[in-house]
């Protein structure tokens, strides 16, 4: 093989780089290819036996938490932006004109889920399963199961909401969520619908 007909090194890499990504896709299936328009979402809220999972609007840059932070402060933890709590804001005004209503709204001890939770709803219940996960992936299975357990006792007609994080959303559903972005999953713990709020 001469040098002009050897690969390229960057162009081998790329491609399997693609070839990776294509396979990840491939893997998550239907999660992957869930309905991304809004009569579909509400369609499926509508239904009920469904909690609407939410990863918390938009924050501060970073990942994860300063070293050191407390549950208890939330000046210690990484926080919603402004354009995060307008995020928040336009998630309850959405909710109002849809006509929709949660049954309950449960949320993760972060303070940026709750600041969701309250801006978006006016309330929020805390329930450690929907606690993040990021930096502890050994509690991630326990609280995993325990949100399948909650989703299977969900009533037709009736829905939640859940304010937690992208990696507990990932785990359930193999998709990956941006902030602000809502996962309509079933009673089976199946993604049927997904939206963001701008």
């Amino acid at each position: 093989m001469t040098p002009a007909q050897s690969p390229n090194p960057a162009q081998t890499q790329t491609r399997r780089d693609l070839l990776r990504g294509l396979t990840c896709l491939a893997a998550l299936g239907p999660a992957a290819a869930a309905a991304s328009d809004g009569a579909a979402f509400v369609q499926a809220l509508r239904a009920g036996r469904c909690a609407l999972l939410i990863r918390h609007a938009l924050t501060e840059p970073g990942i994860g938490d300063p070293p050191g932070f407390s549950l208890a402060v939330c000046s210690s933890q990484r926080q919603l932006s402004e354009a995060g709590r307008e995020q928040a804001r336009a998630m309850g005004r959405w909710f109002v004109q849809q006509g929709l209503r949660p049954e309950r709204v449960l949320s993760s001890a972060w303070c940026r889920c709750k600041d969701t939770a309250d801006l978006a709803f006016g309330s929020h219940q805390l329930w450690p399963a929907l606690n993040s996960t990021f930096g502890q992936g050994s509690k991630q299975p326990a609280q995993t199961r325990q949100v399948r357990e909650k989703l299977a006792l969900l009533a037709p007609g009736r829905f939640d909401v859940w304010l937690t994080h992208q990696v507990n959303m990932t785990d359930l559903t193999g998709a990956y969520p941006a902030m602000g972005e809502g996962f309509v999953v079933s009673h089976e713990g199946r993604l049927l619908a997904r939206w963001a709020w701008s």
